[in-house]
């Protein structure tokens, strides 16, 4: 049993063999070898986050606590905005996000049932299942290839007069036209929401100003599963400049409460017993006044404590994505008359979330083979999502209805469901893993 002087040398001696159970049991002990299993992602961490993850749990505090209030500063501070809140999955906070344009403290800017939203069916389903969750109705337009982000050419017949916002993703990590869509909905009036989940780390220009995708918005949302370009193993983020957003986005992730105390903290104003609140009585408990029918959407401080490391880690991840995405580039380059490589968003520079190909259908080559061909190979492969959402069941029950609209053929996005798919580039690939994964899909344009 070791000999603790006090609470801070047993903390201390408790994450040391923390740190050495990773180094003996969890760090990689051998280099990659042909015929070893190539992920599309996996988690990148060390001792740093485990030890991390330690603290907290001493602390036993299980909920929102003061790891999350040091992630939200830092996160926030990284990406140059005002306010971030931490939240459980990046669907929640693609839920929080369009929750909150609903709020009626926005008054005549609010999004009311039936309202419209300019969005595309080559999506993850949530970030259009909020749009729907509401009674808003999703509008949809096409994407351009090889961006694979919407066809910002669209959005003007794609508007009327009940658009109220655009809500859309940058499609793994390469950023849809900024500028032109931004434009649009100053000129319109709109709101504007960056499903920034498969993008953390993207940066976009327009004119002189160089900002990180997410923040081009009114709000933007980040997701930290495992996959993604930081994990908390869950987690997500939602964030905004607007500190009139800010305070709806607070109140409706804690349950729709008026208070703005943080966990654990009472009468932070001093008001606590003194407001006047709806029909509540003169003096009711701030604390249980609600302005919003809410959520709890709070992550814990266990995932935060996770977040605050691969926060620090975070400009190395970027760096490797984009290394690994340029090396797999330049392999496949010869192979343009049978494949579409992806090009990035001019004025961007991308954080890549993986790579995207697709198969000319003149090649004779299809998809399936190719894809088929890797998975026996050992290299892991996905569809860009759903491809076209509005095809899956989960539309059956609407289709032909007005809870949605389609504005234009989407032509790409059905090319994209049949031709298209991706592979990883994610910070633990090595170069080795890169040209193998290079070599075995060349080697599926002939086998």
């Amino acid at each position: 049993m070791a000999a603790w002087k006090d609470e801070q040398d047993a903390r201390a001696q408790i994450k040391e063999l923390v740190a050495q159970y990773y180094r003996d049991f969890t760090a990689p002990k051998k280099p990659f070898s042909e015929g070893d299993y190539i992920p599309y992602a996996r988690r990148v961490f060390d001792e740093k986050e485990m030890c991390a993850l330690t603290d907290a749990m001493l602390d036993f505090w299980l909920t929102t606590g003061r790891f999350t209030a040091q992630f939200e500063k830092d996160f926030a501070a990284f990406l140059g905005v005002r306010y971030a809140h931490l939240v459980n999955s990046g669907s929640s906070a693609n839920l929080l996000a369009f929750a909150a344009l609903t709020s009626p403290l926005l008054g005549e800017r609010r999004i009311q049932r039936g309202d419209e939203v300019i969005t595309v069916a080559c999506a993850f389903p949530t970030t259009v299942a909020p749009i729907i969750q509401y009674g808003a109705v999703p509008v949809f337009v096409d994407v351009t290839v090889p961006q694979y982000n919407i066809d910002v050419s669209a959005l003007e017949s794609a508007y009327s007069e009940k658009t109220g916002a655009v809500m859309i993703a940058h499609t793994l990590g390469n950023p849809f036209d900024l500028r032109a869509v931004r434009e649009f909905c100053d000129a319109h009036g709109l709101w504007l929401v960056e499903d920034n989940c498969d993008a953390l780390g993207s940066q976009y220009t327009i004119g002189e100003k160089t900002a990180y995708t997410g923040t081009w918005g009114d709000i933007g949302t980040s997701s930290f599963y495992p996959p993604h370009h930081m994990t908390m193993g869950e987690g997500g983020c939602v964030y905004t400049d607007n500190p009139l957003l800010s305070k709806i986005l607070l109140s409706m992730r804690d349950w729709g409460r008026d208070c703005v105390c943080p966990s654990g903290r009472d009468n932070a104003c001093g008001h606590r017993f003194s407001g006047q609140f709806g029909m509540l009585p003169q003096g009711y408990d701030h604390k249980y006044v609600y302005s919003h029918l809410g959520f709890n959407l709070k992550a814990t401080d266990l995932q935060a404590a996770i977040g605050c490391e691969q926060l620090k880690k975070f400009p190395e991840f970027i760096r490797r994505r984009q290394e690994n995405w340029s090396r797999l580039r330049k392999i496949l380059e010869p192979y343009q008359d049978r494949l579409i490589l992806p090009e990035p968003a001019e004025n961007s520079n991308p954080s890549w979330f993986g790579f995207l190909i697709s198969v000319k259908p003149e090649s004779g080559i299809s998809r399936n083979h190719i894809t088929g061909y890797l998975e026996a190979h050992g290299v892991q492969t996905r569809l860009l999502f759903s491809g076209n959402l509005i095809l899956h069941p989960c539309f059956d029950a609407i289709r032909g209805t007005h809870a949605y609209r389609v504005a234009g053929a989407l032509t790409q996005t059905d090319f994209i469901m049949r031709q298209s798919f991706w592979v990883g580039v994610y910070p633990g690939m090595t170069a080795e893993m890169i040209d193998y994964m290079g070599r075995i899909i060349t080697e599926a344009l002939t086998a």
